[in-house]
């Protein structure tokens, strides 16, 4: 059985976009993975399609109703967790990337304006999650790097499987350099020991550059590695 993303937005013309092409366009046309896109104003009842409100006790924009929202997602078949993209969820991280992985697909709910009404986050479960701290015009865009995130890491979707954990953050480190021909480029050559054809060098030198990288750029990710080693 594939994969299956279930998109919830106010503007399903932006999907697949981007994963419509490239390795998710392909294996979306393999059926590895299924994408549903509904539109929450398909649940509206008045005839101005009304979705949103102003917020209670004041403030600028305007707020996703609970009743129109529920009712989307109590209509709408799904597979897995129902995420909530939002500046304000817990980070997205590789780890929970393979985590949704290895599950059977996501309900991803796009939030807009100044957001959704608190009590159907409460009442329908919803996991809020963010890409960072910044704000998007949206919760689409964010929906569509998530799920390129995942998609990637289905099985079968790219050419050596090996290439979903040699990269930035399977290990808490980030990736090391990476060098293709020509050997040497103005003035530059390539790490003779990544000629050398010797295996355990060339791991040794990958794993020092990822902990030089990581250190030096991400303190973060340093001190959580070191923390775990010690």
């Amino acid at each position: 059985m594939s994969w299956q993303a279930t998109i919830l937005t106010l503007f399903p013309e932006m999907f697949p976009g981007p994963l419509g092409t490239s390795l998710a366009g392909k294996a979306l046309n393999a059926g590895i993975w299924s994408l549903a896109v509904r539109d929450i104003r398909a649940s509206a009842t008045d005839r101005h399609r009304t979705v949103d409100d102003s917020p209670a006790g004041g403030g600028p924009g305007m707020v996703i109703k609970p009743d129109i929202l529920a009712a989307t997602i109590d209509q709408t078949e799904h597979q897995g967790p129902r995420l909530l993209m939002s500046p304000r969820g817990e980070r997205l991280t590789q780890g929970l990337v393979r985590h949704l992985a290895a599950g059977p697909g996501a309900l991803i709910i796009c939030g807009r304006f100044e957001g959704v009404d608190e009590r159907v986050i409460e009442r329908r479960s919803l996991r809020e999650v963010s890409l960072g701290d910044f704000v998007l015009s949206g919760g689409e865009p964010a929906a569509l790097a998530l799920l390129d995130a995942v998609v990637r890491l289905l099985p079968g979707v790219m050419g050596d499987e090996r290439s979903g954990f040699e990269e930035s953050f399977e290990d808490g480190l980030l990736e090391q350099p990476q060098y293709t021909r020509p050997r040497t480029w103005e003035g530059l050559e390539i790490p003779e020991v990544l000629l050398s054809g010797d295996h355990k060098a060339m791991a040794r030198w990958k794993k020092e550059q990822r902990e030089r990288l990581t250190e030096k750029r991400r303190a973060d990710l340093w001190q959580a590695y070191v923390q775990r080693k010690n």
